[in-house]
């Protein structure tokens, strides 16, 4: 059986870590959030509003590269990975790595962003700026796009199936 490396990605809001963890418990793999390891001044800066730079990425998506790799039994990580570029570079030394992409329309995530408590993402303006950073995978990446206003069971499902991967956690 293949070692499932599988991206849940899309803008800030969208769903990345309710979906990651899922996927993760179901596939029984560890679930990482990329968050976790931006560095503190990434943090400050996207706290005071300030959208990162691609220079600001740089060291975080070599990190991340590495986890993925280093994972042997395979994972699931929350990324935004809203460039392709990005996502080359996640993939990386890890070719068969899957993304996943929760897509769904501005007015949408925004409406689920602002409800969010305690997180350093700060402000519609910040979620603006991702909008206009994505660039959504080609059919050519093979990422398989799941809409956000599904519900989250039915986007999991849906992902297990279009990953050809036995689900090992069966619900009762």
């Amino acid at each position: 059986m293949s070692v499932s490396k599988i991206i849940v990605m899309g803008v800030s809001g969208c769903g990345k870590s309710l979906i990651g963890t899922r996927l993760a418990e179901r596939l029984q793999v560890p679930f990482f959030d990329a968050d976790d390891f931006h560095s503190p001044a990434n943090v400050a800066k996207m706290a005071s509003g300030v959208p990162l730079t691609d220079a600001d990425r740089s060291g975080w998506l070599d990190d991340l590269a590495g986890l993925v790799r280093g994972e042997q039994g395979g994972l699931v990580l929350a990324c935004s990975a809203l460039k392709r570029a990005y996502r080359d570079r996640l993939r990386s030394g890890n070719p068969s790595l899957q993304f996943v992409y929760l897509k769904g329309d501005m007015e949408t995530i925004w409406s689920r962003h602002s409800s969010r408590e305690d997180h350093y993402f700060n402000g519609r303006s910040m979620l603006e700026s991702q909008f206009r950073t994505l660039e959504e995978p080609e059919p050519g990446e093979g990422a398989i796009v799941v809409d956000v206003c599904e519900p989250p069971d039915r986007i999991v499902e849906r992902c297990l199936s279009a990953l050809g991967t036995p689900d090992r956690k069966r619900k009762n």
